[in-house]
């Protein structure tokens, strides 16, 4: 599904296709190391998607805060330095969890 390639002994946690509020449709993926966003491409008179290029890769140590905010439109916010995410996944509070305990583990 993705054509993300993790470093050797890193392993994918979660991965899902999502929106971020700014740079719009792509797959938000979790691994047990860092957090990697890559651009998809959509088109909806043939449902393909063409998958373009990585625009975030946060290694954990570097997330400064994460939180899940919303009731009906889910979102997964992340802090990084001065720059803040929004990404709208499904089940944001499984995202938060597994972030924090990734991040509690490093």
């Amino acid at each position: 599904m993705v054509s993300f390639e993790p470093a050797a002994g890193e392993k994918v946690v979660l991965d899902e296709d999502c929106a971020e509020d700014k740079l719009r449709s792509g797959i938000l993926i979790l691994t047990d190391r860092r957090i990697v966003f890559q651009k998809t491409e959509g088109r909806m008179a043939t449902l393909s998607k063409k998958e373009g290029e990585v625009v975030i890769d946060i290694p954990l140590d570097k997330i400064t805060a994460v939180k899940a905010e919303g009731f009906l439109v889910k979102k997964i916010v992340i802090t990084s330095g001065d720059k803040t995410y929004k990404f709208g996944v499904f089940s944001n509070g499984k995202w938060e969890r597994q972030i924090k305990q990734l991040k509690g583990a490093s």
